[in-house]
């Protein structure tokens, strides 16, 4: 079985103060560091248990500048087998279809039984990139998975999530698409001995020439206007005291708002 995982290196914001920079369309990432996508991670566990279980091959992908070798290489270390960087001024000005068509171009030239992607990416939220790879390979598709179970070498059966906290169990032909969500799996941390190995495994690079890309293709459909922090228009007021204090406080804070 040959597994493609999409990663995205991305801004760890989780303890940091986001400041938005003087452009109002970016974020100031000076004191940042860069990791893989938290869903992401998940998708290459699966991607490596699958390999475990029944053999076959793990390429990763990413697009961005060569600092993006720090998660393929890091995923490398946990056992993937190949890794490719898709670097241009292009893919790293556009938005969502330009990214996916990039992934297309470059999935398309090799061979795959499943590619697997985060469900969503912590930085923008999209959740586009594996629906429109889907779409533009003319594969199945399905988001949110929360299992993935192979019954042969043309069918998986899945598990996803669905409104409500709903669970969907079904079967999926191969190749196909998989949006993998966070929790299905514990992600490994790489050994030291898989780290020394990293180096030494393949880490292709390709610009939008060698993957033969018509730069008006992927021009962006969508544009960025403005990247601002919400204005703190309300605020919660807690009431205290007895059911009965409780009551006739809410009572009044409630004709006073009415008017009465």
């Amino acid at each position: 079985m040959d597994i493609i995982v999409c990663l995205k290196m991305v801004p760890d914001t989780s303890e940091t103060e986001v400041r938005v920079d003087s452009t109002g369309k970016n974020i100031l990432k000076v004191r940042l560091i860069n990791t893989t996508n938290e869903a992401d991670n998940y998708a290459l566990e699966t991607a490596l248990l699958l390999k475990e279980k029944h053999g076959g091959t793990v390429t990763l992908i990413s697009l961005g500048a060569q600092n993006v070798d720090e998660v393929l290489k890091m995923g490398l270390a946990k056992g993937a087998d190949r890794a490719i960087r898709l670097t241009d001024g292009l893919f790293e000005t556009g938005d969502a279809w330009t990214r996916t068509y990039a992934l297309y171009q470059a999935i398309s030239k090799n061979k795959f039984d499943l590619i697997l992607t985060g469900c969503i990416a912590s930085d923008d939220g999209n959740s586009q990139i594996g629906p429109s790879l889907a779409a533009l390979l003319n594969i199945p598709s399905a988001a949110y998975v929360t299992k993935v179970e192979m019954l042969d070498n043309t069918k998986a059966k899945i598990d996803r999530e669905l409104e409500g906290g709903i669970l969907e169990r079904k079967e999926i032909s191969l190749p196909a698409v998989l949006t993998i969500q966070t929790g299905i799996n514990t992600p490994r941390y790489p050994s030291i001995i898989g780290i020394k190995r990293a180096g030494s495994k393949p880490l292709d690079v390709f610009d939008a020439a060698k993957l033969n890309i018509d730069p008006k293709i992927i021009e962006s459909l969508t544009e960025l206007q403005q990247m601002y922090n919400p204005k703190v228009e309300a605020k919660a007021q807690f009431i205290s005291g007895s059911d009965d204090e409780i009551s006739e406080k809410l009572a009044t804070l409630i004709r006073e708002k009415a008017g009465l």
